[in-house]
């Protein structure tokens, strides 16, 4: 199930931005305009276009594979790292924010770290809260197979309400509907902008 869903909306909305044919054409062009618009501004161009490779390749795929686990009656715990680590923002563009794998460093502990591999500086108070905070919800989840423990904000089931945990450097709070309004766009109005593209141009060829 699954496999499927995620190949359907692979052909829909992820294969077009590289073939060359028409449809493909006319489906690049509906998802430009809803992230980017007229293209007059720059720095919306840049915003728009970074934060669809983003929906497209990650936020979207992983929100339809939760919606699929939860359908099948396994637990999900969703969530949304909203921190990029401090010695990474050095060297990105002053525009880049959270990226993808960025959790990876606070639940692994490298704010720790004594042995081979190190950070080249101390990490900051603050992060060095939020790697013990996430340390914890990932070993109560492999350990419990739920996240939640001892003085830790909870982290809601994923279920029909959609939550999940939105987790900053100074906060973890519960919220929902990760992405609703991108969700819906991609998953149903771009398919049926497609459906109705291809009955306009067979009731012109006839």
């Amino acid at each position: 199930m699954i496999e499927n869903d995620y190949y359907d909306f692979y052909n829909i909305s992820l294969k077009p931005l590289i073939s060359p044919s028409p449809k493909a054409a006319f489906i690049r062009d509906v998802i430009a305009d809803e992230y980017i618009g007229n293209g007059d501004d720059r720095v919306k161009n840049r915003d728009g276009y970074t934060e669809m490779l983003g929906d497209l390749f990650f936020t979207i795929p992983a929100i339809k594979a939760a919606n699929a686990h939860r359908d099948a009656g396994a637990p999900v715990y969703l969530y949304e790292y909203q921190h990029p680590p401090k010695f990474l923002q050095q060297k990105r563009p002053s525009f880049v924010g959270t990226d993808h794998a960025d959790e990876i460093f606070t639940v692994l502990g490298f704010c720790f770290t004594t042995t081979h591999v190190r950070l080249s500086d101390p990490c900051p108070e603050d992060e060095e809260q939020l790697s013990k905070i996430m340390m914890s919800y990932w070993g109560n989840f492999a350990r419990t197979g739920s996240p939640n423990g001892h003085n830790l904000v909870h982290w809601p089931k994923y279920g029909a309400e959609e939550k999940y945990l939105a987790i900053g450097l100074k906060k973890q709070v519960t919220a929902q509907h990760l992405k609703k309004e991108r969700f819906v766009f991609l998953t149903q109005t771009v398919p049926e902008k497609i459906k109705q593209h291809e009955e306009n141009a067979e009731r012109s060829e006839l």
